[in-house]
Parts: C-alpha cells; sequence; structure tokens
C-alpha cells in the first residue's frame, strides 16, 4: 500500500485493503473463498500454494504457508505505519477504526496464539502450570492492544470490541482450528467440506455477527451428525463440543469455564446410547434420586446436570434410543428443561447438545421409530460425514495421505525413528493395497477399517476384508478383455459362455443375446475348448 499524507485517516487504497484482510479475519479458512481473500489482500505477491484443503497431511503447517507470512508482514508494516502517525489514527471514524481494529486483532492473533502448540491454548485445562502460561499470553496480547489502540479517540474506541472478549474469541478460534486441521484429516474435496462444515458448526456463516452476538447463543442449538459407521462422527462431534465459547475472565485471568462452582464434568462428554439400557441411558443422562429405581442408593446427577454452560454432551446412535426417553429429550431440546429420575424439580441443561447416527432418520420417522419432531429439532444443524469411498472416488491419491496419518497413530510416531517406521509401514500398507485390492473397493468399515487394514498388515503383512465386502473372484478373461488382449471373436465367445451359465441353457442364452440356438452353442463350445472360432 502507498504512503498516505498525515491528513487523511486513510487512503482509498488502505481502506480497500484493511476490508479485504477484515473479511480475510473473519471468513471460514477452510473454504474456497480464503484464497480469493488471500489474493485480494497480497495483489502481485499472491503464490498459488495448493493448500485450498488445509490439510494436516500437507508438507506445509497452516502457521508456515508462504501467503500467510507474506499477509503477516504486510499486516505488521501497515500498523507500523499508522502507529508512526498517530493523529491519523486519531481522525479515524467508527467505520474506519474497526477495520484498524480487524488488523490489530490479525496481528495479535498470530503474534501471540497461532504460533504456539502448547496444550493451554488448544484444550480446556485447569492445572496451575497452564492458567499462568494462558495470564502470560494474555497479558502480552491485552498489553499489545491497548497500545495500539490508544491513538483513536476515546470515543470512538468505546464502540470497538473490549479486550477480554477478543481474547476469549481469539482463543475459540486457535481450538476450534486445531480441533478441526489436527482431527478431521483427508485431502480429498469431501474431506475439506466436511472441514468448512464443522466451523460453520461452531461460528455460524457470518463470523461477524457471530462475534457480535451469537456467541452467547450457539450452545442453545442442537447439532445432528449423521454418515456410514466409521467415517468418524464421534471426532466430527468432538471437534464441534471442545470448541464452544468461553468467556475470558479479566480479574481472575483465566477463561471463566475453567473453574466452575457446581464441579463441572469435562467440557466434552459422549454416550453411547446403543451400548445401554433404557434406565441406564436415563440415570446417565438425567441422573436420579435415591430410591428412585432397584439399585438406586444415592442421588446422582445427570450429564446434562453437570455439563457447564460451555461443554456439550454427545448422543452418539441417537437412532436407537427408546421412544419414551425420545420424549423426555424432545423436552431438553425444546425448553432446556429436565427432571431427575424420582425428582419433579425442574433442572436446566447449560450445554450444547449433539447427536449422531448411522440410521436413515428419515426412514425411521416412516416406520414410527423415531419421533418427527424430535428430528426438527435437531436438524437446524448438521453435518453429513461423507464416506471413505466418497473421498477416494474425488482423489484416489488421497489413500496415501490417511494411510500415512493412521500409521503415524498405530506406531506412535514420536521421534526420528518412529518416523522412519511409521512411513515404512504406510509404503507396506499401501503396495499391499494396491496389488490385492481392487481400486473401487468399497470400504464398508470406511476410516476406521483401513485403521484396521493398517494393522492387520502390521501384524500379518496383510489384510482379509470381511466376507460380505471381499473382491469377487474375477474370471481372468475379464482381465484378459480390460487389458484388450482379446479379440473380437475371443470376447463374444466368452461372454457367451457367461450368459449361457447365468440362463442354465442355449435357448435362454439365444433369446438374451439375439443370436440363433446353434451359434451360442458353437460359441461356448469354442471358449471351453480354449479356441477362437
Amino acid at each position: 500500500m502507498p504512503q498516505s499524507p498525515a491528513s487523511q485517516a486513510l487512503t482509498s487504497q488502505e481502506r480497500q485493503w484493511l476490508s479485504d484482510l477484515s473479511e480475510l479475519t473473519h471468513c471460514n479458512p477452510f473454504e474456497p473463498r480464503r484464497i480469493e481473500l488471500e489474493r485480494a489482500v497480497l495483489g502481485a505477491d499472491f503464490v498459488p500454494d495448493g493448500g485450498a484443503a488445509w490439510s494436516l497431511n500437507e508438507t506445509t503447517l497452516h502457521d508456515e504457508r508462504p501467503n500467510v507470512l507474506r499477509i503477516n508482514a504486510l499486516a505488521q508494516q501497515c500498523l507500523d505505519r499508522l502507529g508512526s502517525q498517530p493523529e491519523r489514527l486519531a481522525a479515524l471514524g467508527a467505520d474506519d477504526a474497526a477495520r484498524y481494529d480487524d488488523l490489530v486483532t490479525y496481528a495479535l492473533y498470530y503474534r501471540h496464539l497461532a504460533g504456539a502448540r502448547n496444550a493451554v491454548l488448544v484444550a480446556p485445562s485447569t492445572d496451575a502450570a497452564s492458567r499462568k502460561s494462558l495470564a502470560k499470553v494474555w497479558r502480552a496480547l491485552r498489553d499489545d492492544r491497548e497500545r495500539l489502540l490508544a491513538p483513536i479517540h476515546p470515543k470512538v474506541r468505546a464502540t470497538l470490541t473490549d479486550t477480554p472478549h477478543v481474547f476469549a474469541c481469539l482463543h475459540q478460534v486457535r481450538r476450534a482450528f486445531t480441533q478441526i486441521f489436527d482431527c478431521l484429516i483427508g485431502e480429498s474435496g469431501p474431506a475439506a467440506r466436511l472441514r468448512a462444515q464443522v466451523w460453520q458448526s461452531i461460528f455460524t456463516h457470518d463470523m461477524h455477527r457471530y462475534r457480535r452476538t451469537l456467541f452467547r447463543r450457539m450452545g442453545d442449538l442442537s447439532t445432528l451428525v449423521t454418515g456410514p459407521s466409521g467415517a468418524g462422527k464421534e471426532l466430527v462431534a468432538r471437534a464441534v463440543g471442545l470448541s464452544q465459547y468461553r468467556p475470558f475472565d479479566p480479574e481472575g485471568e483465566r477463561l471463566v469455564s475453567d473453574a466452575s462452582d457446581k464441579n463441572a464434568c469435562e467440557p466434552f462428554v459422549a454416550l453411547n446410547l446403543s451400548a445401554m439400557s433404557p434406565t441406564l441411558i436415563e440415570s446417565e443422562l438425567f441422573g436420579h434420586l435415591r430410591g428412585a429405581f432397584t439399585g438406586a442408593v444415592a442421588d446422582r446427577a445427570g450429564w446434562l446436570d453437570l455439563c457447564p454452560p460451555s461443554g456439550a454432551v454427545f448422543l452418539d446412535e441417537i437412532g436407537e434410543l427408546d421412544p419414551a426417553i425420545q420424549v423426555k429429550l424432545l423436552r431438553v431440546t425444546q425448553s432446556r428443561d429436565f427432571c431427575r429420575l424420582g425428582d419433579s424439580r425442574p433442572r436446566r441443561f447449560e450445554g450444547k447438545l449433539i447427536a449422531a447416527t448411522n440410521r436413515d432418520l428419515a426412514a425411521e420417522m416412516r416406520q414410527g421409530a423415531f419421533r418427527e419432531d424430535l428430528y426438527y429439532r435437531l436438524c437446524s444443524d448438521r453435518i453429513v460425514v461423507p464416506s471413505l469411498r466418497e473421498q477416494l472416488d474425488d482423489r484416489p491419491e488421497a489413500l496415501g495421505g490417511l494411510i500415512r496419518f493412521l500409521t503415524r497413530r498405530v506406531v506412535g510416531a514420536a521421534g526420528d525413528s518412529d518416523d522412519c517406521e511409521a512411513e515404512s509401514l504406510a509404503h507396506e500398507t499401501e503396495t499391499w493395497i494396491r496389488a490385492h485390492l481392487p481400486a473401487d473397493y468399497a470400504w464398508p468399515g470406511n476410516t476406521r477399517e483401513l485403521e484396521q487394514c493398517v494393522r492387520s498388515v502390521l501384524v500379518r503383512s496383510e489384510y482379509r476384508p470381511p466376507e460380505s465386502a471381499a473382491p469377487r473372484h474375477r474370471e481372468p478373461w475379464l482381465d484378459s478383455a480390460a487389458r484388450c488382449e482379446l479379440t473380437a471373436d475371443e470376447l463374444l465367445n466368452h461372454y457367451c459362455r457367461k450368459v449361457h451359465a447365468q440362463q442354465g441353457g442355449y435357448e435362454q442364452a439365444a433369446r438374451l443375446l439375439g443370436l440363433d440356438r446353434r451359434t451360442v452353442k458353437t460359441r461356448v463350445e469354442a471358449a471351453n475348448t480354449g479356441r477362437d472360432d
């Protein structure tokens, strides 16, 4: 951006650049629009780097991408230039001050949070050392922001977002990005779209509006995760659940939900409903009073009661929920109220409800097995997890990246030696798959099956698919035909034999083939003797 005279607050070019940077700051980082905005911010300095998917399998980390580094440098240059001319900042109106504040926010995020890989910035933590680390980051960011905004007129500065809320939002962005980037892997288009869906479930499609008001309300919206078994629905639910907004207390220098007066449970609790009886589900979910049922020897708080406001309860396999419990859960989704078993006193659920199923809920509703009113309380925010087959159909080469990720998980890569072992196992697994499974193998168990394939190759140097999914015996003549090694007569001979075997007679085969009976018989005999007609 060109220099501008001190008499002007912002030039039109500066204003446009700051507007583009503001949009980049608030965009969904997993959508293609991020690339468009990076191009707008960088202009001729933009470098195509193939980073549209932002996948963990890529060699360059998100914080180290060339375009990100270039934008960071430009943002710092702009801050230095404007900071050296405080009279210009003092002349900013409310709209331009908001743009400048977004520049400050962008720069401080990358300065204080983006590069930090320590646990305190990516997961809730209660130990003293983690809180001390968090407080240190907070003080540094607060002091920098106050210094950078100080030249702005006090009345205009009062319209900007307060620093504790900015810090809470940036902390949430950091947690959300890490949960999505590190856990939802895959280089295919469907995998990239899944990451974008999860980001929207956390922040909606409008980050500006989220930051202004919706951060208080997103916990009220239930999320429904659908997709085939083994595709990673719990990983999606965990990413959403662990990325909820947590207010920051500047006096105590802590995230408010890190210490709850009611001894709240972990911020994400997963319940597999298919593994529990209806009575146990009610007890676990709603809690009970002493004597509510046989074996209830003491009062017990349920997970809905223990969940903190910034936490989430995940109900896996909700399609298998007993109809009587569906009615009780409907009340929770409608009014957020529930009662413990044996109690009439209403209690309030403060957290977020996330449900998942691999069942076709539309069919379940038609059969009366799943309540329509409960479905319509859950479907406002629906995430569809793609199957492994869908990912590989979009990008077959993504298989190698997924295998490398899984081998690192299986071998536990933590050093140079482990890394070599993981790479060796990945190569062995991929080689075995390509040699023994067809390219269009369905992977009915999805990513879970692929992980077990890795483990099986590690143990036995082979993998045996389930009988229902195992590739069927392929007749040699089909492979020869695929390689274009048969003459037309040879191909017709083998095809006539195939149809004859299926139809069970020459007359039936002749009718299907549109040939006379004698011709079919001659060609079947030719195929059986291996001679050309």
